[in-house]
C-alpha cells in the first residue's frame, strides 16, 4: 500500500504543469504622422463688390421707365426718360447762335483779308486794318464759344434718357412714371450692385490673432501664405457655398465655391478690439447677396508631422497624468500566437484636442502599436494578444481651430 501511495506521487512529480489562461485579445492600431490644418470659422457679411446710385444729372418730369426691377442691366443700357423737350429747344437754339457765330466769322474773315491788300496802297487806315483783324479774331472765338454751347446743350440733351453706369443687378425703382427727377437730387432713382464677384469682410478679435502666432512659435505649425491659404463660407443654413446642381443628376456633386484672401487690416477697431478681414468670392449663381450673414473657414496654419490619437486610447492615474498603452513584440513561445505582444504604459503630453483625437507632443513614435480597445483587459507588462483596427474605425469629423488641452 505504501509502495502504491509512491508510486502516485512520483508520477505526479512527473506530468507537465497544466497551461495557463490565453492572453486576452485586445485590438490595437499604427501610429502615423500626418499633416493637420488649424482653421478657424468667424462671421462675416457679404457685400458688393461694386455699388452705383443711379441718379439724374438734369431735371424733369420722369416719362417711362424702361427696365425690369430686380432683373440684371448692363452698363450704357437705358433706365429712365425725361421730358427732352425743353434741352431739345434748348439744342436748336445753340445750334442756330453757332450758325450765326460762323456767318460773321466768314464775313469779318474776308474784310481783314481785303483790308490787308490795299493798306499797302494807304487806301484804308492803320486803325481801320487793325480793327478787321480784331473783329476777326473776336469772331473766331465767338464760333467756339458757340461750339462749345451746342455740345454742352447735346450733352444735357443726352442726360434725357438716365443709363446705367455700371453691370450688374438693379433695385426696385424708387420713382414712378410722372416724378419729377432734379439734378443731384439726394435720393437715387434706382441703385445697381455688380454681384458677380462679391466681398466676404470678417472680423477676428485681435486676442485671437495673438493667440494664433503663439501657437506658430511654440508648437512647430507654419503659418498659411494668405496668397495659397483656402478659404470658403458657410451659409446661414450651415451649409457649404457652392456651385448650384446642374440638374437633379447632379444633385449633391457640385463643388464647394473657393474664395481669396484680398487682405486684412493693419489697425484694431477701438471699440471691439477686432480686426478686418477681406475675401473675394465668385457669384455664378447669385447665391451670395449684400447684407448676407455668413462665417468664413479658412486655414491659418499646418503641422506638417502631426501625431493625432483617438481620445478613448488615453487614460489618467489618480494624479492626473495621461498615458496610453503601447504594445511591444515579445518572445514568442514555440507552439504560442504569433500576436502575441506586451502592454506596457507610456506617459504622454497632450496639445489640445482636435475632433474626437488628441494631438500630441512627440511621446510616440510612427509605427507604435498603440492600444485603442481592452484597456481593462490588462495590466502594465502583461501578455495580450493584439487585432489592429482599420482606419476606417478611426475616422473623425473634420473640425475646425483645436483649441488647447481640457478645451
Amino acid at each position: 500500500m505504501l509502495f502504491l501511495f509512491a508510486a502516485f506521487i512520483c508520477a505526479a512529480c512527473e506530468s507537465p504543469h497544466p497551461p495557463g489562461p490565453p492572453a486576452p485579445l485586445v485590438r490595437y492600431s499604427m501610429v502615423k504622422e500626418e499633416r493637420l490644418v488649424l482653421s478657424t470659422e468667424l462671421p462675416g457679411k457679404v457685400s458688393a463688390i461694386m455699388t452705383s446710385e443711379v441718379r439724374p444729372q438734369v431735371s424733369g418730369i420722369i416719362l417711362k421707365r424702361l427696365f425690369e426691377e430686380g432683373s440684371d442691366v448692363t452698363a450704357g443700357q437705358t433706365l429712365y426718360e425725361i421730358d427732352p423737350a425743353i434741352f431739345e429747344a434748348a439744342y436748336k437754339n445753340a445750334y442756330a447762335r453757332l450758325a450765326m457765330a460762323e456767318a460773321n466769322e466768314f464775313s469779318t474773315r474776308l474784310l481783314a483779308e481785303r483790308y490787308g491788300k490795299i493798306i499797302k496802297n494807304n487806301a484804308v487806315s492803320r486803325q481801320e486794318h487793325d480793327n478787321a483783324i480784331s473783329g476777326y479774331v473776336q469772331a473766331k472765338a465767338n464760333v467756339e464759344a458757340a461750339r462749345q454751347a451746342l455740345e454742352s446743350a447735346r450733352i444735357n440733351l443726352g442726360y434725357t434718357r438716365v443709363t446705367a453706369p455700371v453691370s450688374g443687378r438693379i433695385s426696385r425703382s424708387y420713382v414712378t412714371q410722372g416724378a419729377l427727377a432734379t439734378q443731384n437730387q439726394i435720393q437715387p432713382l434706382a441703385t445697381i450692385q455688380s454681384l458677380d464677384t462679391v466681398y466676404v469682410d470678417i472680423s477676428q478679435a485681435n486676442t485671437e490673432i495673438m493667440r494664433l502666432r503663439n501657437i506658430i512659435a511654440d508648437d512647430g505649425w507654419r503659418e498659411v501664405a494668405a496668397e495659397t491659404a483656402k478659404i470658403k463660407l458657410r451659409l446661414e443654413d450651415g451649409s457649404f457655398y457652392r456651385r448650384m446642381a446642374a440638374g437633379p443628376e447632379q444633385s449633391g456633386l457640385s463643388p464647394d465655391i473657393p474664395g481669396k484672401l484680398l487682405f486684412s487690416d493693419i489697425t484694431v477697431d477701438k471699440g471691439t478690439g477686432m480686426v478686418n478681414i477681406r475675401a473675394a468670392f465668385e457669384n455664378p449663381d447669385k447665391i451670395l447677396l449684400p447684407g448676407m450673414h455668413v462665417r468664413a473657414v479658412f486655414e491659418e496654419a499646418v503641422l506638417d508631422n502631426a501625431i493625432l490619437i483617438p481620445q478613448k486610447a488615453v487614460q489618467r492615474d489618480y494624479e492626473a497624468v495621461a498615458y496610453v498603452y503601447v504594445l511591444e513584440k515579445n518572445e514568442v513561445p514555440p507552439g504560442s500566437p504569433e500576436k502575441v505582444y506586451k502592454a506596457m504604459r507610456r506617459n504622454i503630453q497632450i496639445q489640445r484636442n482636435v475632433g474626437n483625437r488628441w494631438l500630441l507632443s512627440s511621446d510616440l513614435q510612427v509605427g507604435d502599436r498603440l492600444l485603442i480597445e481592452g484597456h481593462i483587459k490588462i495590466r502594465p507588462g502583461g501578455l495580450v494578444t493584439g487585432e489592429e483596427l482599420p482606419d476606417s474605425a478611426l475616422s473623425s469629423p473634420p473640425s475646425t481651430r483645436p483649441s488647447g488641452q481640457g478645451l
